[in-house]
């Protein structure tokens, strides 16, 4: 039989020596005896627990680094599905786009609210990330901030360019790389 407690299960034997090590401790009398061989259960067991409780908190590093990549997989899936939309100033979905109402629109579909225009998504998302640490998902800036795109991968971004233009995919070079300013990551 397993006991959990507090938050960790342990097999009945486990539980009962810890909790009567525990009372034989705190001075209260019980009917059973643990002796040396309890009193080792229960130092491997808090042992076990402070180790557990360590891997969780690990895990939950992990689990949000997790978390985040796949609301950016959902994020690049949603603004590729807005593929030939067309460009209009202040749009913010569906059916037509200005750059920053796209990658607004994405990663809301993702479960992540971000500001509505570029100067504010760059200033109010914490998460900076360099040219060379870009991942897909991650906005990238251009112009002192007056345009943005998502990074899609391979080099390449998903953008609302300008006014008679739809929401396309382009490589990122050549003068896009270099009025390159900034780039952060939704979504931590």
């Amino acid at each position: 039989m397993t006991v959990t407690a507090g938050g960790l299960g342990l097999h009945a034997p486990t539980a009962q020596a810890a909790t009567t090590s525990d009372s034989a401790a705190s001075g209260t009398s019980t009917t059973s005896t643990t002796g040396a061989a309890g009193a080792t259960v229960a130092r491997a067991t808090v042992a076990r627990a402070a180790r557990s409780a360590k891997s969780a908190r690990s895990a939950k590093k992990q689990s949000k680094a997790a978390r985040q990549e796949a609301r950016a997989r959902t994020a690049v899936a949603v603004a590729k599905g807005q593929l030939g939309d067309p460009y209009r100033y202040g749009g913010t979905g569906p059916g037509s786009f200005d750059c920053s109402g796209l990658v607004q629109y994405a990663w809301r579909k993702a479960g992540v609210k971000i500001p509505r225009v570029t100067n504010s998504q760059f200033a109010r998302i914490r998460k900076k990330v360099s040219w060379k640490h870009l991942k897909p998902g991650d906005l990238m800036f251009f112009r002192g901030f007056g345009h943005v795109g998502m990074f899609v991968g391979n080099g390449k971004m998903i953008h609302s360019p300008r006014t008679g233009l739809t929401v396309r995919i382009e490589k990122v070079s050549g003068w896009r790389k270099a009025s390159f300013a900034g780039a952060v990551r939704p979504g931590l």
